[in-house]
This record gives structure tokens, sequence and C-alpha cells, in this order.
């Protein structure tokens, strides 16, 4: 089980941000209550209206939909009943990942659907091969706390993408996993995946490896396929992360604490969804927000909003007590350049230091149209930077070092003392990134880029790395089961 590094805030060392007042996320929390008891949300499914209706808040039905207003007592709640601290359970049961208050770690961004292959180095379509390799990747890093579908695989039909990301996910990583599903039916068919490899079904319901991605669509609206995914999650035992995709000055007010409001609306109105569904189901809250950059018409996930959007919504998450997953190391580049680069360590540096559980944005370039992985290798080597960074300064009796000061005394030499040969090993270390001299830099890259190296970082893994073997007999059930689902598909279309 893992229990990666804090940040500062709320401990006795450590560096952290302090992103709001409480007056201020009283007031963003209030603003919120009042949006959703007096606008309320678009409901586009039947069973949800029933279910909001029997909760206690208003429904009023229109063609096709319905408009819920939801009293603050209900969101409080509910909000309440979701549990604070979520264990992500792996299929290795080492890499099982506890999502405490301000524990920070990584993962990388979602459901782009290009590559840049890593050896012709030319932009394509993502394969579900993609899919599984990167998992493979990221099942080896061990900056990587849990794995997110980083691709689609475009080489399969639209509705079955789902169920082909999972099947190459698992064969490839014994971590936790976060991906979205195209249906109900996907999902039960995802789990019936899941439970294959880890032993049945029971086994599943002890031990979910995976968490279902739901986005409501902004503003303020919760589509059919949404609500019927939060109902089957929550009652089937299946992790949720909601995750709005707001823009600001597109489809969210064009303020950065107007985004908040709204986006903590679609938040919140799904964990009441969820929670009346069954109490207590586990909700992860999650952003990808960001402006809408009105001069190119581009979402942008490298500007600095995308950072303060995402940390701000981590400190939101912390006022709820949920765990949370948002935005931090993304890229809008087109390559994996000094420009990715900048754009990661901004935002996840933001991220981390306002406690963000999990941080994902690693990999992605092109506002998430594209994932490399040589920029995947980069980021984890600045993911190991920010980890050592939020830790902060400890000062102790021993770390104040007078002793040490003493007995070297003015004009002496430290780096003979026994004191440096202790602390030696608690430096930061690079492995990417060089610090050697140029003679030596020369002779042990040979004068490689940086970029050049990752690119063959990421190859070896892949030649090399094994993740968990599956149980035996299961990936040929998986794949048995994948058939089935997809001759399903073709029958329902004649």
């Amino acid at each position: 089980m893992r229990r990666s590094i804090r940040s500062g805030i709320d401990s006795t060392t450590g560096f952290g941000l302090y992103a709001f007042s409480h007056d201020e996320l009283e007031s963003i929390h209030d603003a919120t209550l009042q949006i959703l008891q007096d606008t309320g949300i678009k409901v586009m499914s039947e069973a949800a209206l029933e279910i909001f209706h029997g909760g206690g808040a208003s429904v009023e039905r229109f063609n096709g939909h319905g408009i819920v207003k939801m009293p603050p007592y209900l969101v409080e709640e509910c909000a309440f009943w979701a549990p604070r601290t979520v264990v992500y359970d792996a299929r290795n049961p080492n890499d099982d990942y506890v999502s405490e208050p301000n524990r920070v770690g990584f993962t990388t961004f979602g459901g782009c659907i290009n590559i840049i292959d890593p050896v012709t180095r030319e932009i394509r379509l993502a394969t579900k091969t993609d899919c599984g390799d990167i998992a493979r990747v990221c099942d080896y890093l061990k900056e990587i706390c849990v794995v997110e579908r980083s691709v689609n695989s475009m080489d399969m039909p639209d509705d079955t993408q789902s169920v082909h990301n999972l099947e190459a996910m698992l064969t490839n990583t014994g971590k936790h996993i976060f991906l979205g599903a195209d249906s109900v039916r996907s999902l039960i068919c995802m789990i019936e995946l899941a439970s294959i490899c880890v032993g049945g079904n029971d086994n599943f319901q002890k031990r979910p490896i995976f968490t279902v991605n739901v986005s409501p669509f902004s503003p303020l609206c919760l589509p059919e396929n949404e609500c019927e995914l939060i109902m089957e999650a929550a009652k089937s035992g299946v992790g949720i992360l909601i995750l709005p995709m707001g823009l600001s000055g597109g489809t969210s007010p064009p303020t950065l604490a107007g985004i908040l409001v709204t986006h903590n609306a679609e938040v919140l109105s799904s964990i009441v969804l969820a929670q009346l569904t069954k109490k207590g189901a586990p909700c992860t809250y999650g952003s990808t927000s960001t402006i809408l950059d009105l001069r190119f018409g581009t979402a942008s996930i490298g500007s600095p909003e995308y950072g303060m959007i995402n940390a701000s919504v981590a400190k939101l998450a912390r006022y709820y007590r949920l765990p949370c997953f948002v935005g931090g190391g993304a890229s809008d580049s087109k390559k994996p350049d000094i420009q990715s680069g900048y754009e990661f360590t901004l935002s996840a540096a933001l991220s981390a230091l306002a406690g963000g559980n999990i941080l994902f944005g690693s990999g992605v370039l092109e506002q998430g149209l594209t994932f490399d992985l040589a920029k995947l290798i980069m980021d984890a080597e600045m993911m190991r930077m920010i980890q050592v960074a939020i830790q902060g300064i400890f000062v102790t009796d021993e770390t104040l070092a007078v002793e040490v000061i003493h007995e070297v005394g003015s004009g002496g030499t430290y780096i003979t003392h026994d004191a440096s040969l202790k602390n030696m090993r608690n430096q930061s270390r690079a492995n990417l990134f060089d610090r050697r001299n140029r003679k030596d830099w020369v002779e042990w890259t040979r004068g490689k880029t940086i970029q050049e190296r990752a690119y063959e970082a990421a190859m070896d893994i892949l030649q090399n790395h094994k993740p968990l073997p599956l149980p035996d007999n299961a990936a040929m059930e998986m794949k048995e089961v994948v058939a089935g689902f997809e001759a399903k598909k073709r029958m329902d279309k004649k």
C-alpha cells in the first residue's frame, strides 16, 4: 500500500499553498448552494429524476429532461455521506493507493486520440496497443500512483472502446485504473473483466480495482448516460470520479471564481445522485476545467489559469473532506519541448502545493489531444523534484547541525565530514535531467538531447518491464468476454 508525500498546509513541516481563506471557501460554498437551490441542474434521465425527487429535491419536468433544485441540507448531507478517505485498490496489493488529506500523487492525462509514435516520432491515431503500452510504462514508473486511460483505442468501434481500453490496461498494469465507460452496458462488461483478474465478482466487490470517470456537461447539466453510469457504479460498488470540463468564458462564467461555483455545483449534484442511489458510495472530486482562450477558440491546459483553477478545486475538495483528482502537468505544446516542460511545472507545482491527491496531466500535449511517451518520462523526473520540494525543510536538533558547524569551524570544509556522507542519500537525485559537468555529460550521453534519451528510456521499459502477471486463463477469458460484448453490439445494430 502506498502513502505518498504530504504537502505542508495543516502540518508542521512541508511547503503548501493557501489558495483561500476559510471565509472565501464558505462564500464559494454558499454561492453553490444558492445555485443548486434556485437555478437547479438540468437532468436528462427519468430514473435520476425519480431518485432526486425521492431524496427531497424539487423536480420540474419538461420534454426529455427535468430541472432539479436541491435544498441546502440535502447537498450538505450527501457530501458528508461520501467517504473522506478512499483506498484505490490495485490488482497488485503493493500498489494500493491511499488518498488521505494533502497526500500528493501523480498520473497521466486521459482520453487522448493521438500519439507521437516513439519509433517514427510521427503523430498518428492512438490504438489499443498504445493504450496497453502506456499502462505498462506507468506500471514501471514509481512516480505514477494510479493509471489513467491515457489514450483511447481509436482502432476499435466507438461504442466498445472503453471495454477494449480496460482489457489492454488490466493486462499491462497492476495499479488502480481510472477510465470512463461508454455506457452502462460497457460498465457491466468492464466489471466482468476486472472480476476475472481478481478471482471473481465477490473479490471485486471487496477490492474494486478500477474507478469509472463521469463528466457532467457544463453548464449545470447531467446527461442521461452520465446519470445512468453514476447510478450503476454506486449500486455495483465501483468508485466514481466526477470530472467536469468547464471552459471559463465558454461553457462556464468568464471569471475564475464564477467557474468554481458552477464546477462545484456540477460535482456536488453528481455526488447527491450517487449518495441517494447508495449511501457511502466512494466519490472522487475531480476537475479538468480551464479557460477558453478567446483569441484562438482553444481550451488551454498549459495556461496559468489551468493551474490556478485546479489548485483551487483541490482546496474545495479538502473543504468537503473528499479525495480529489485534479489537473496538473498538461501542456498546449505540440512537441515534448521546453514549452511543455515549463507548462508541466507551473500547473503541477500549484496543484501539488494545494494538496491535490492525484494530479493528472503528465504525458499530454496539444490541449489534451496528443500523448507522448518522451514527455511522460521527462514529466516523471519533474514529479520526483516536486515531491522533494513539497516536503519542505525539517527543522530538528539534528538538522540544525550546530555541533557539525562547531566541529568544522570557520574556514573549514564539510565535504570530508561524516555528516555529509550520512546525508548524501537525502539529496534529490536526477536521472534523466543531467547535473554532470560538460565533459562527463558528453561522455555519458554522447550529446543526445533529453527528448532522445527519454524516448530511449520509454522503449527500454516497454521491452523489459514485466507487470504483475494475470491469473491463469484470465487473458483468454477476457478475450472471450470482449468478443461476446462486440457480438451483442453488432446484433443490436442489425
